[in-house]
Formats: C-alpha cells, structure tokens, sequence
C-alpha cells in the first residue's frame, strides 16, 4: 500500500495504448500507479490527467530494453509495496527472420521475455512475503498462430514465439503460486487501436480494432474472477479449455520412456 493507503500499482509501457488504457482503468479503481515508459512527456501528461481523479502517479522514464533502464525498474518492483504489476511494455519489429537485425531481434527477447521475468521476479518477492499481490502479464492472440498460414498476419516468428513463452511462463508461474495469495494473468489482445502497429509502418486503420479501453476493462474483471488466460474477445471461453484438454492429453500420451510403434526397428 502507498502512504495514501491506496493500492499501488505499476505499468510498463504507460505512455500510450494499452499500457495508458491499464493506467487510467487503474485510476478509476482507485490505484495509486507508477508510470514506466520511454516518453516523458506522454507520461507526464498523462500523470496529471490522473492526479486530476485523484490519483498519486509517479513518473519512471526507462527504456526496458537497456540494462540500467531495466535495472532501475527491478528495484522499483523490489523496493516499493507492488499490489500490481502490468508487464504491457512489448515490441513488435515484425519481418522475416532472416532479415531480422541482430540489434532488433536483442530488442525484441529483452523487452518481451527477458524484462516481463526479472519484473515478475522482483515484485514476486515482496508480494508473496505479504501473502497479496498480483501481475498481469499482457501477451497476444499470436501467441498460438506458430503454424497459421493467413496472408493478412505479419512475419512475426520471433514475436509470435514471445508471446507464447508468456502465455507459458505464466500458466506454469501460477501453479507454482497457489496457495500464496498472488494472482496470475496473461491476456491475449488481438489487434487493437494503439500505435503499435504503426511504429511497425502498418496501416491498420481498415481493419476493425478493440478499444484499448474495453480490453483493460476486461482483463481487470477476469483477474477479479481468477481467469489466468484471459481472452476478451472470445465469445466461448471453453474453445480455450479444449487446446488445454489437448496439451494434457498430448503430454499423458507422449511422455514414455519408448518410442511410439510407427518408426522402425533398429
């Protein structure tokens, strides 16, 4: 708790999109929030907005994917009384693997991966210590497009394979927390409306887009509701359950010590 005795939470990626939307759904619900991002004044502009609900907004400038930026912010996550953290700061660099630059591709597993774990990992002591707590951890729906063919989706393998190491880091994370009192989440966005496609050069602005707005709204109720893998676009949560029925019935069958009776004898 901060000393305003308001809940205390903080968001990567603040300055705009999902991250800003987290933010001012954070205000409404009457968090005091720590505001971590690359642009100062988006985030200051953004910090009075709040203040204006009355709201405490601290501004952090950090780039996460620098190591004194992401330093700064583990002992943020350390050091002050966390009751949420929202690990939305991604970055996308979407094109083909092998013309990916070996600068992008760093940028890219340090800021999806490599940050979302030393965060967690930092916040997770002092949440379980205090037996409450809880971090979003923000993915996306391509987390499981690895063996999709459709034209309209971007090269994305290293993207893609980001974000269903997050969708995994969290599934297993929150079987590891059980019984601490700190809740888990990963959300899966589809496309929405926020610069990031933009920053890539796409124009999506033909393509229908879910608020940033709504899809905050949505995973705060679901992390409410104990729903780990949040996806608030789906209208039938049990198409989700049926993919995690299948890795079960994948793993029972597949873990023996044999090979299966379709190769040949050596």
């Amino acid at each position: 708790m901060t000393t305003s005795g308001r809940p205390l939470a903080l968001v990567t990626g603040a300055s705009s999109g999902i991250g800003l939307a987290y933010a001012q759904a954070l205000a409404r619900r009457e968090y005091d929030l720590l505001l971590v991002g690359r642009r100062r004044e988006r985030l200051d502009a953004l910090a009075s907005e709040l203040v204006a609900v009355g709201a405490r907004a601290e501004v952090i400038v950090a780039d996460l994917g620098a190591a004194a930026g992401l330093a700064q912010v583990e002992a943020l996550c350390r050091d002050r009384a966390l009751d949420l953290l929202v690990n939305n700061a991604g970055v996308a660099h979407y094109m083909p693997f092998v013309k990916l630059p070996p600068e992008k591709l760093d940028e890219l597993l340090q800021v999806n991966t490599v940050a979302v774990t030393k965060l967690a990992r930092a916040a997770l002591e002092g949440m379980v210590g205090r037996g409450r707590g809880a971090i979003v951890n923000v993915a996306s729906l391509l987390a499981f497009s690895g063996p999709l063919r459709r034209p309209n989706f971007p090269a994305r393998a290293t993207y893609a394979a980001t974000k269903a190491f997050l969708v995994a880091f969290t599934q297993a994370l929150a079987t590891e927390l059980e019984g601490t009192g700190v809740k888990l989440q990963v959300v899966c966005p589809g496309v929405v409306v926020s610069e990031f496609h933009t920053r890539q050069g796409l124009d999506l602005s033909h393509v229908p887009r879910l608020a940033a707005e709504d899809l905050a709204r949505a995973s705060l109720v679901d992390l409410d509701a104990g729903v780990l893998v949040s996806i608030p676009t789906i209208e039938e949560p049990a198409v989700f359950d049926e993919i995690e029925a299948a890795q079960d019935k994948l793993l029972s069958q597949a873990l023996r010590p044999s090979l299966a009776s379709r190769y040949p004898k050596a």
